[in-house]
């Protein structure tokens, strides 16, 4: 019942303040000619943000039972107060976010999931709700160190909820630059960065709501008036089809498993980083970074 309540909360306060952001930006983007927007877009942004909630709603009895599970084995029985627990979960979710975000793009198997969220030619407020289908499956395994720290499961996935908020609102092009904010928090102007194909942008700006742990861990980069950003994937499948949206990745997974090679490399097809090659036919991220 708490879980409910505090799910209902969140509904409450979003989906209001979704639709007007999207409304306006909708406005703005016809107003001023931007064409941020499609309606076959908005569709497919629509199929993968249910598609995505149904297996989060089939998981999340099975997640909280895990997190409440590994909780009876907490190193740390209470904290100071109420503030500080809360305060010191939100900083500790979201750095392991950061990794569940990082390792989803440098494992190719991760890599299959989640590049549904990033294989849009467009970038705008409804390319938040374009989810990562299957990461529901395993994204609870990321979060059971803080079960362990002695925050409660329903706790954990209560904050999980509330900072996916923020990480949909900055899914726009609209807003510029934050000033003194980008130093610290993940901006439009980050998220652009991390939605970009251009070489530079590539595996940047992991971050859900801080941006402190890409300038700690290596992976920020700032926008760069230079190099405008080009939405979408090295290789675009353009295309709104479910089923390819979903699938493509999976399906090159397979293609690339047929190949004549040796079996060491026929695993670095699966779990290397994206783009690797036994022949140098195609290059990660970092090799083309090199090149």
């Amino acid at each position: 019942m708490e879980q409910q309540f505090r799910e209902l909360v969140l509904i409450y306060i979003s989906t209001p303040l979704y639709a007007v952001v999207i409304a306006v930006e909708i406005l703005f983007s016809h107003l001023h000619n931007k064409g941020f927007y499609s309606t076959k877009g908005i569709f497919a942004n629509a199929f993968l943000m249910y598609a995505n909630m149904g297996i989060d709603i089939l998981m999340r009895t099975a997640c909280l039972a895990v997190l409440n599970y590994f909780f009876q084995f907490r190193l740390i029985e209470s904290y100071y107060s109420v503030i500080f627990y809360w305060a010191l979960l939100f900083f500790a979710e979201d750095f392991m976010y950061y990794w569940l975000h990082r390792i989803d793009h440098h494992c190719r198997l991760f890599w299959a999931v989640h590049v549904t969220h990033h294989n849009s030619n467009e970038f705008n407020l409804t390319v938040g709700f374009r989810s990562s289908v299957f990461q529901p499956l395993y994204r609870f395994i990321y979060f059971i160190p803080l079960s362990l720290l002695g925050f409660k499961g329903i706790d954990i996935m209560f904050m999980y909820s509330a900072t996916q908020i923020y990480g949909i609102l900055v899914h726009t092009q609209t807003i510029k630059k934050m000033g003194l904010l980008e130093y610290i928090l993940v901006t439009p102007s980050h998220h652009r960065v991390h939605h970009a194909s251009n070489v530079q942008y590539l595996d940047k700006n992991m971050g859900m709501v801080l941006i402190i742990w890409d300038r700690l861990f290596g992976s920020f980069q700032k926008e760069d008036d230079n190099d405008p950003v080009r939405y979408g994937l090295t290789k675009n499948i353009n295309t709104n089809n479910p089923s390819k949206i979903v699938f493509h990745e999976w399906i090159s997974i397979i293609q690339d498993l047929q190949r004549k090679c040796s079996f060491k490399n026929k695993l670095m097809y699966v779990f290397g980083p994206p783009g690797w090659s036994h022949d140098g036919s195609s290059k990660t991220s970092r090799q083309m970074r090199q090149s």
